[in-house]
């Protein structure tokens, strides 16, 4: 095969055969293909895109160019979640373990936060100890003794997925529909799972901020996933405004530790128990989504769900001191009050902003490479719908960045509008989507 003449076929909107795709990609895992001829096809595949069949063999040539765990031993049906990333976005470290107390087997492959979305694994490393890269045998040991282990991509797991995705990042393809399907369903089709439960975020602070955008994506995946054997649905969850109260690693972190003793606030509850109880369906350990919703109720008001989470960090070499007593964490250096300018009601807040404003602090990274630091973030006092009066404050900044504090509360500030009359709200969760179609989806309580 030659590679100029793929390119030159995809480029005319023509169909690659799944063996022409999967010699692109293994040509181009081993350095036989260099990266601008690579560059050439994404772009092609940006412009002219791939059927369904294009994206199957995409997907899979990047599971085969790795090794791929197996879990078959494994009796339970294998349940993961993933989110196309948001602001405030702790649910994982909820959920996992979480549905795992309700008896589901959870391998969870998780990533790092990029831009104005946080990441999972810079979460759970706010723990002092915690590690996200273990052994397959302690991967298999740790979810044979507790069910889930959180861990991050291995260099031997799909490493196509790797490699293309440094290369879509720079050549502006990130936004191809195909090309973001391969690279998520690439990992979670390798760790071993049976099923997938999708937390696709839609609004102006998710990963596409175009809603019909989004919906193609959330469609894509799922129809991607049932057609590689991962029995997938998908929930579309709102992102107009940060999840939870929190943004920033350990300040997430302690909020999910809250939630699992059962205070965490009413919008990142409704999310983690509407998806969890997905999971829960889909591994066959409940009927319907309302006895899924009460039996995870009852893990959080037992106390389950947190030891389960104890184990966890303990099994991942975390302390346990820091997450049984979150007080002695230690502080930033500059802790800032954002004040409101006049009364009213929260009429809206622009997430991405937020999040920008959080990784100015230090809380993310503008590039892969940057160093985060875990304690700084951003606790909102104040939520969309919320009355406030003049000079009460709405927000509350942490860093270690002092001489930039200041920029970061006007940033804060033009991102929260106060109106005198509320903004109707969209559901949170807005829609329900797998092999049966779409549906609303109405959260049990």
């Amino acid at each position: 095969m030659n590679a100029v003449e793929l390119i030159i076929k995809k480029r005319n909107g023509k169909t690659l055969t799944p063996s022409e795709i999967q010699w692109m990609v293994r040509s181009y895992t081993c350095g036989d293909i260099p990266d601008y001829q690579m560059s050439a096809l994404l772009m092609a595949i940006y412009f002219q895109g791939l059927d369904r069949d294009e994206t199957v063999a995409l997907t899979l040539a990047m599971v085969n160019s790795g090794k791929t765990l197996n879990l078959s031993s494994i009796k339970n049906i294998k349940v993961d979640k993933h989110s196309t990333g948001g602001v405030g976005d702790k649910v994982s470290l909820i959920l996992a373990p979480l549905v795992a107390s309700a008896g589901v087997t959870v391998p969870m492959m998780a990533g790092r936060g990029l831009g104005h979305t946080g990441g999972t694994l810079d979460k759970l490393e706010s723990i002092p100890g915690f590690q996200i890269k273990l052994k397959e045998a302690d991967i298999f040991r740790q979810l044979q003794k507790i069910g889930c282990a959180i861990v991050g991509q291995t260099e031997q797991v799909a490493p196509a997925d790797r490699q293309l995705y440094a290369l879509i990042d720079v050549t502006g393809t990130v936004p191809s529909i195909p090309l973001i399907c391969s690279s998520i369903l690439s990992k979670k089709k390798a760790e071993g799972t049976d099923a997938l439960v999708l937390d696709v975020k839609i609004g102006q602070g998710a990963f596409l901020p175009d809603n019909k955008a989004t919906y193609s994506l959330a469609r894509n995946l799922v129809d991607l996933g049932n057609a590689l054997g991962l029995k997938t649905e998908a929930l579309l969850t709102g992102m107009d405004q940060p999840l939870g109260n929190t943004i920033g690693n350990w300040l997430e972190t302690r909020e999910a530790i809250e939630a699992l003793q059962g205070q965490g606030p009413a919008d990142l509850m409704e999310v983690t128990l509407a998806l969890g109880s997905l999971m829960v369906v889909l591994s066959q350990k409940a009927d319907d989504y309302h006895d899924a919703f009460k039996i995870l109720q009852e893990m959080i008001d037992s106390g389950n769900a947190w030891q389960r989470f104890v184990e966890m960090v303990e099994m991942q070499g975390g302390d346990i001191s820091v997450i049984n007593h979150p007080d002695a964490y230690p502080k930033s250096a500059c802790r800032k009050e954002v004040k409101a300018g006049r009364s009213g009601v929260i009429f809206q807040m622009n997430a991405r902003s937020l999040g920008l404003a959080a990784m100015t602090l230090g809380a993310g990274r503008a590039r892969k490479t940057d160093m985060v630091d875990p304690k700084a973030g951003i606790r909102l006092l104040k939520k969309v719908g919320d009355s406030v009066s003049a000079g009460e404050p709405l927000a509350v900044l942490y860093t270690d960045r002092a001489p930039i504090v200041g920029e970061v509360a006007n940033q804060v500030t033009r991102a929260i509008d106060i109106h005198e009359t509320p903004l109707q709200r969209s559901p949170l969760i807005q829609t329900h989507i797998s092999d049966r179609g779409e549906s609303v989806f109405h959260s049990p309580d």
